[in-house]
Formats: structure tokens, sequence, C-alpha cells
């Protein structure tokens, strides 16, 4: 199982709508990707490690599949679709990670 973070920094002054990221994004995403897409998490940052720092991340998905190829199937097909769809909820540039889910 692989899991591919998206992750959007908590830049000052950055526009993001969670609302939107949450209720359309994130479902047209799943929709798109059909059954590669196992689940996904939708993370809305809150604080950072020490008292009253700000979340290094305003946002984030995390997107569960059976491997990095079926992610590719899924998503590849539909990028430009998807990758359009940002400017709806964000001004930043995401920063994204594939990793292997060791436990879980």
């Amino acid at each position: 199982m692989i899991k591919v973070s998206v992750m959007y920094p908590n830049t000052p002054g950055g526009r993001f709508d969670h609302d939107y990221y949450r209720d359309k994004h994130m479902p047209l995403v799943k929709a798109r990707m059909g059954d590669a897409c196992k689940s996904y998490t939708v993370d809305k940052g809150l604080a950072g490690g020490a008292p009253g720092a700000p979340a290094t991340y305003v946002g984030m998905c995390h997107i569960f599949c059976d491997s990095i190829e079926a992610f590719q199937t899924g998503f590849g097909p539909h990028a430009k679709e998807i990758m359009a769809d940002i400017p709806n909820y964000t001004d930043q540039s995401p920063v994204i990670q594939i990793s292997e889910v060791v436990v879980g």
C-alpha cells in the first residue's frame, strides 16, 4: 500500500478554501481515480509542534493506493482536469510525497 501526500504550505497571506477542498476537489479526485484510490483523508492544519507555532501546512490530503503504478494509472489520465481545479481553492503550490505505508 502506498500513500500520496499532497500538502499545502501555510504561507502568510495565502488563500485556502477548506470547504471547497473537502466537498468538491477531493470527491472529484476520487471520482476520476475510481478503484485506484482505495481511500483518502483530508487534514486541516491547526498548529505547529511548539506552543503558539502556526501549522506547517494549511491543508493536506492523503490518497491510498495499492501501488505507485495504480496511482499513476488512476490519476494520470485525469491529471489535467484535477490540476485545473486547484485555483478554485488555493493560490498555494503543493508539496507532494509518495510513501510506502509500513503500519496502518
